[in-house]
C-alpha cells in the first residue's frame, strides 16, 4: 500500500502519467489539504471493528488512510480510471474491496452489490460496525445519505462525510427558513448532526465554486424508533414538501382524493386532530409535527404512491 501524500502536484503528475483528468460529470474534486484526511478519520473514530463504506474514493488517499485502521473498506468508484488509481494506491491490502460501479441503482435505491459487500465485511465477526466515511461527490450526496438513513437493516452507526456547505446547513435548518426542506426533516428526525469543519474551496483540486463541510451524522436509535416506518415517513415528507408553500390541507387532498376518495372535510378533521390548523404549510412544520402527520396518514390511508421524479426533487 502506498503511503504517498496526495498533494496537488502529486495528483497532477499521477493523472498526467495515466492519461486521466478530473471528470465534472462525476463531481470529482480531490482533497489536497492532507490534514483534512486525518480530521475525517479522527471524527469517524475508526477502529479495527469498523467496516467502512467509501463512495467516491478518487485516487484512494482516504481509502489507504482508513485501511490502516479499519477492519474493512468497501470503496465504490463509478469512474474506471479512478477505480484503477485507488487500486494502485491501496496495493495488495486484503481488507480493501474496490467496486467499479454506481453506488446508486436508482434515485432511491443503493446498488445491491454495495450492500452485499458491506454485509460480507460485517459477517466476519459479531462486533463489526458499519460506518460510511467519504468525500462524497456532490451530485450523489443527498440520495446516498437519505437512502442509507431509511434502510431498516443497513443504516450505518455513523456517517462522516464531506459535502457542500449549503447541503450541511440545509440538514440543520429550522422551520420557516429558506434552507429548510425534506432533507432537513429527514436528517433531524433520525440523526444527531454536527458540522465538524467548514472547508474552503482551496483545499480541493480542481477548486469547486462552493464551500464544503465535514459533517458527522449519528443515527439515533430513540429518534428512529419514534418515527416508526422510515420509508413511509420519507415518502410522506418528500411528497408534502414538493408543495412546500401550499396550504397543507390542499396538498393532502390532492394526494389522497383519487387514491382514497378523501374529502376536504375529512382532511380538515385529520389535521384538526393533530393541531395542524389554519393555513399551515410544510415549510413551517417541525419534525414532531411531520412524525405525527405521517403516523396519522398511515393509520387512515395505509399506503402512499411513490413520488414522481419531479416530486422526489424536494429532497434536493
Amino acid at each position: 500500500m502506498s503511503d504517498t501524500r496526495q498533494t496537488q502536484t502529486y495528483l497532477r503528475d499521477l493523472f498526467h502519467r495515466h492519461g486521466v483528468s478530473p471528470q465534472h460529470r462525476y463531481g470529482q474534486n480531490f482533497l489536497i489539504d492532507l490534514n483534512i484526511h486525518d480530521l475525517i478519520v479522527k471524527a469517524a473514530e475508526i477502529t479495527s471493528k469498523d467496516v467502512i463504506l467509501e463512495v467516491g474514493p478518487g485516487a484512494g488517499a482516504l481509502t489507504a488512510r482508513m485501511a490502516r485502521e479499519a477492519s474493512a473498506v468497501v470503496a465504490v468508484e463509478i469512474d474506471p480510471a479512478m477505480a484503477a488509481l485507488t487500486a494502485e494506491t491501496v496495493g495488495d491490502r486484503p481488507n480493501v474491496r474496490i467496486l467499479n460501479l454506481d453506488a446508486l441503482a436508482g434515485k432511491h435505491v443503493i446498488e445491491p452489490a454495495v450492500l452485499f459487500n458491506v454485509r460480507a465485511g460485517l459477517a466476519i465477526a459479531d462486533d463489526r460496525r458499519f460506518k460510511m466515511v467519504a468525500n462524497l461527490p456532490y451530485n450523489v450526496a443527498t440520495p446516498i445519505i437519505s437512502n442509507l438513513l431509511v434502510d431498516e437493516e443497513m443504516c450505518p452507526v455513523l456517517m462522516v462525510v464531506t459535502i457542500q456547505r449549503e447541503l450541511a446547513e440545509r440538514m440543520k435548518a429550522e422551520p420557516a427558513t429558506s434552507e429548510y426542506g425534506a432533507l432537513s426533516v429527514l436528517v433531524q428526525a433520525l440523526c444527531d448532526i454536527e458540522i465538524v469543519r467548514i472547508l474552503s474551496p482551496k483545499v480541493f483540486w480542481p477548486v469547486p465554486d462552493v464551500e464544503s463541510a465535514v459533517v458527522k451524522l449519528t443515527p439515533n436509535p430513540a429518534k428512529r424508533a419514534a418515527v416508526g416506518d422510515l420509508k413511509w415517513f420519507h415518502a410522506i415528507v418528500r411528497r408534502v414538501f414538493i408543495h412546500r408553500r401550499k396550504n397543507l390541507r390542499q396538498v393532502l387532498h390532492g394526494m389522497y382524493r383519487k387514491q382514497a376518495g378523501a374529502t376536504k372535510p375529512e382532511i380538515d378533521a385529520l389535521l384538526e386532530s393533530l393541531g395542524l390548523v389554519g393555513m399551515i404549510r410544510a415549510e413551517t412544520m417541525n419534525v414532531e409535527e411531520f412524525i405525527a402527520l405521517a403516523d396519522a396518514l398511515k393509520a387512515k390511508y395505509g399506503s402512499t404512491e411513490e413520488p414522481t421524479e419531479d416530486e422526489a426533487a424536494a429532497d434536493e
